[in-house]
């Protein structure tokens, strides 16, 4: 039986990069970037103002001057015009471009503005700026024109839309998204919109690895076939070709009526492991099809098979949407109580995680009733990674922890 860390191996083995598709900027928040943006000009493009006041030259005040008469106002947005008198003062807006013989900005709120017949007005500085550029945002301070901000492979998020905007990248180039196949396969199972009968439930594992592929950023479609070998022959051939990953939950364990990995077989998929020393998700079975899918077929309890969903394949289809794939590390937490878990088996432990005034990350165990325990994912933030190699974890044990809510 292979271990954790012999399978995501074997996972992180298949995964190949994405093509590319063009987007809209509005439409690229959560994409994968897969072409470099750089600076179309200086940040700032010219001296910016940075406080609402005046705008005067530093060596008038230096030489001991304190009112200046107000020439005019400038706002952002209107191309400057040069201060006319050197012991002159423009009244400027935050954001507006310096005006060409000025080199430092008075805020208002240390000045003392006077109005005075036929519409003239002086400023007295009450606290003197401290230098040329006082209260100025210098062009080129933050980036210089041609330097790189984004370089492919960046997840696209909020701040990261703003910068591609600000240097006029309308259109993207992006990893299409992952298209899978979300499969549930069981008799027992019903559509969430049914009344189950006692002995049924609802489709819950479809609903929860939809969610979660398209969290990963992928576009996902549901499907379910019961318990039959003949239905799953003539139902996943068109989804092992026509998908880039196929997630499956139930029907690959021991069981009489798990037919799955004979199916998966029959239909051309190639086995890479079944079985990895864990718990739960035991039988977890991974495989590839030569002309399309990558194949997880999870364990149908759902705690099972979603703690395994978070290990494997979520990395993996984050992985397949850069341009060279890595795969992400988990985050490390310090465990909260001790543990004790026999089995020769890696145990994953869902943990509720809190941050502390000193900056660890406690990782406390919550209860759960097994694998079928759904319930028990709801005050659970993540689960941690317990070493078959040992018994006994003791509080304060720095352990890794993949973390499934934020």
């Amino acid at each position: 039986m292979l271990s954790v860390d012999e399978a995501t191996r074997l996972v992180q083995g298949t995964a190949q990069p994405l093509p590319t598709e063009t987007v809209a900027l509005a439409q690229a928040r959560g994409r994968v970037l897969r072409e470099p943006l750089y600076a179309d000009r200086d940040f700032p493009p010219f001296d910016r103002v940075a406080m609402d006041g005046i705008a005067l030259s530093y060596a008038a005040v230096a030489a001991g001057q304190q009112v200046f008469e107000i020439e005019r106002t400038q706002f952002a947005g209107q191309a400057p015009t040069p201060l006319l008198n050197p012991q002159a003062a423009i009244e400027i807006m935050t954001g507006a471009a310096m005006p060409p013989g000025t080199d430092a900005v008075v805020r208002y709120e240390d000045l003392l503005i006077a109005e005075h017949a036929h519409g003239r007005r002086t400023a007295t500085v009450q606290v003197p700026p401290t230098g040329a550029g006082f209260n100025v945002h210098r062009r080129a301070s933050d980036r210089q024109q041609g330097e790189l901000l984004l370089p492919a492979g960046t997840l696209l998020g909020p701040a990261e839309v703003a910068v591609a905007a600000t240097v006029g990248a309308a259109q993207l180039s992006v990893s299409r998204a992952p298209r899978v196949a979300v499969v549930s396969t069981g008799d027992e199972l019903v559509e969430v919109s049914e009344v189950p009968l006692p002995h049924q439930i609802r489709r819950s594992n479809a609903q929860m690895l939809q969610a979660a592929a398209q969290q990963a950023g992928a576009t996902a479609e549901a499907f379910h076939f019961n318990d039959d070998l003949d239905t799953l022959r003539a139902g996943l051939p068109a989804l092992l070709q026509q998908f880039d990953a196929v997630l499956l939950s139930g029907g690959v364990s021991k069981g009489k009526a798990d037919y799955l990995p004979q199916a998966l077989r029959e239909c051309g998929a190639e086995q890479i492991f079944h079985e990895v020393q864990q718990r739960p998700g035991k039988p977890f079975w991974f495989g590839r099809h030569p002309q399309g899918a990558v194949v997880f077929a999870l364990p149908g309890n759902p705690v099972s098979t979603f703690v395994n969903y978070f290990r494997y394949a979520a990395p993996w289809l984050r992985a397949v949407q850069l341009p060279e794939p890595a795969f992400a590390a988990p985050t490390y937490a310090v465990l909260a109580t001790d543990v004790v878990f026999k089995p020769r088996l890696t145990h994953f432990l869902l943990v509720s995680l809190q941050s502390t005034p000193t900056g660890q990350l406690l990782a406390h165990p919550e209860r759960a009733h097994g694998s079928g325990d759904l319930a028990s994912l709801l005050p659970s933030d993540g689960f941690l990674e317990l070493p078959a190699e040992r018994e006994q974890f003791a509080a304060g044990k720095v352990l890794p922890v993949w973390r499934f809510r934020w």
